[in-house]
């Protein structure tokens, strides 16, 4: 197991304070805020601490309010809302300097058995085909409006393999593509042992959920993101769904498309494939695109 994956998942190991209050970490993002997968993850290891055995998420929606400061703890509590007989309820606030910054409810239900269907899973290079983080970054390295964005995106997103299947935003800027994106990712390392839990896998996808969702809306108009300055961006809801069982530590495909934006305001859309095709997870994200002045 790589170092980074070690760090990412004593990161989601948060500290019980009380029966129903938990306390994480925070470290410092691409940005000067915290990274709102890793806000999502810890909120929802919180939830997953307090139902009962046997019970995995099948769903979570989500509001980003604020800002993270990356130099201070997170403190998470839990309202346990309801417990039935085949499903529970979580409600999280995350606080920090005494105010909130991030609002989840999560259900979770007991396995059973019913009807099925599923959309195929669109077609898609192999991983192994495509440029890891450590061989794409540099190519774009002169178009960045920092020349130390490539080593802070790479040690960012360091915990997890990446790739992605087409040009990402930052190479496509000043031609409008398609609202559509892929990536491959799955983690740096096995989970084995006491790692090897389903509850896990559930939670570092939504960590990395958040990572390129927003990328679709970006191609659309031929921006590359705020690392090279010409949209400021965050995340504002967040909603997902958990269909099938998945390994994290496996090949997953997120397929993602934007079908609007406007008022400042983007929406993406994302499917998680399993690599034999089986459609685990749906995500979708609004989130603020904004245009600088003079950058329009």
């Amino acid at each position: 197991m790589s170092h980074e994956l070690t760090s990412l998942l004593d990161l989601l190991d948060l500290e019980r304070v009380e029966r129903d209050i938990f306390r994480g970490d925070s470290r410092a993002s691409l940005v000067p805020r915290v990274f709102g997968g890793q806000v999502a993850a810890q909120a929802l290891v919180a939830a997953c601490r307090t139902v009962p055995e046997g019970r995995l998420p099948h769903s979570l929606h989500a509001y980003f309010l604020r800002a993270g400061d990356p130099g201070a703890p997170i403190v998470y509590t839990v309202d346990r809302i309801r417990d039935g007989r085949s499903f529970t309820t979580r409600r999280v606030v995350a606080v920090q300097h005494g105010q909130p910054i991030f609002h989840l409810s999560a259900s979770f239900q007991t396995f059973e058995e019913g009807l099925e269907h599923q959309e195929p899973m669109p077609e898609a290079p192999d991983p192994e085909t495509l440029s890891t983080a450590e061989e794409l970054l540099p190519r774009y390295t002169e178009l960045f409006r920092d020349e130390e964005i490539p080593r802070r995106l790479m040690k960012a997103r360091a915990a997890v393999d990446l790739r992605y299947v087409a040009e990402p935003p930052f190479g496509s800027v000043g031609s409008p593509k398609e609202p559509r994106s892929q990536v491959w990712f799955r983690t740096n390392g096995k989970l084995d042992g006491e790692l090897d839990d389903p509850m896990l896998h559930i939670c570092l996808a939504t960590y990395v959920s958040d990572m390129t969702l927003l990328d679709s809306v970006l191609l659309a108009h031929g921006r590359g993101g705020w690392a090279v300055g010409d949209v400021v961006g965050a995340s504002l809801d967040h909603a997902m769904w958990f269909h099938r069982p998945f390994r994290a530590d496996e090949w997953l495909l997120y397929d993602q498309e934007s079908p609007t934006s406007q008022g400042g305001r983007g929406l993406g859309k994302g499917r998680i494939f399993t690599r034999d095709g089986r459609l685990a997870v749906s995500v979708i994200q609004e989130g603020v695109v904004r245009v600088p002045r003079g950058r329009d």
